[in-house]
Formats: C-alpha cells, sequence, structure tokens
C-alpha cells in the first residue's frame, strides 16, 4: 500500500467518523441537537433527514459503486461542513473544530481519492 493510499484512508476514516458522530447525535440526543439548531438559526425539522443523508453519504463514499453518489456525497459532507462553520462563527460561538477538522479531512480525501483510485 502507498503513502497515498494510506492517507486516503486516514482521511476518509476521519470524514466518516466526524459525520458518523454527528448523525449519531442526531439521532441519540435529539433534545440537545434541537437547541444547537434553534441557537443557530436552522429549522428543527432539517434533524433527522440531515442525519439520515449524513449515513447514506458515509455509505457511498465506502462502497464507491456509484460515482455520481460518491461525487454527491463528497459534496454535501463539504457544504454541511463548511456552513457549520459558517454558522457557528456568525452565531458567536466561534469557529469549531469539528467542522473545521471535516472540512480538511473530506477536502483531503476528495483530492487522494481522485489521485488512488482515478488513475
Amino acid at each position: 500500500m502507498n503513502l497515498e493510499k494510506i492517507l486516503y484512508w486516514i482521511s476518509t476514516a476521519i470524514m466518516c467518523g466526524v459525520f458518523a458522530f454527528s448523525a449519531m447525535m442526531y439521532f441519540t440526543k435529539y433534545e440537545m441537537v434541537t437547541g444547537f439548531f434553534e441557537h443557530l438559526g436552522f429549522p428543527t425539522w432539517i434533524i433527522y433527514p440531515l442525519a439520515v443523508a449524513k449515513v447514506l453519504g458515509i455509505i457511498a463514499v465506502l462502497v464507491k459503486k456509484s460515482r455520481v453518489l460518491l461525487e454527491w456525497a463528497y459534496a454535501g459532507f463539504f457544504f454541511d461542513a463548511i456552513l457549520a462553520t459558517a454558522a457557528h462563527h456568525y452565531a458567536g460561538d466561534g469557529v469549531a473544530i469539528m467542522s473545521i477538522m471535516a472540512v480538511i479531512a473530506t477536502v483531503v480525501s476528495r483530492l487522494l481519492y481522485g489521485i488512488v483510485y482515478l488513475k
């Protein structure tokens, strides 16, 4: 296994871990997450659909059966993390380290996916 592939799997594991953690929180700590969403100015009805989308995105990234679904998953993760970072910043919470870590891991994973699997 070469260095690019190792770095791809590390960044992908971090990315999937961050989004799996947030999806798990959405499902298991709904009341707490509702408070966060209200504080950030987001509607609470989107919590469960967003959790489902995160789980499906993780599956799409790990299975790699459909290039279209894979690209949509990466795009969804990227925009979710960027918007979370901005929402926390503009709500006065500062920059959330988990969202910054998700942005970096998503970008690195996608770039290395292109290097490792699309040669």
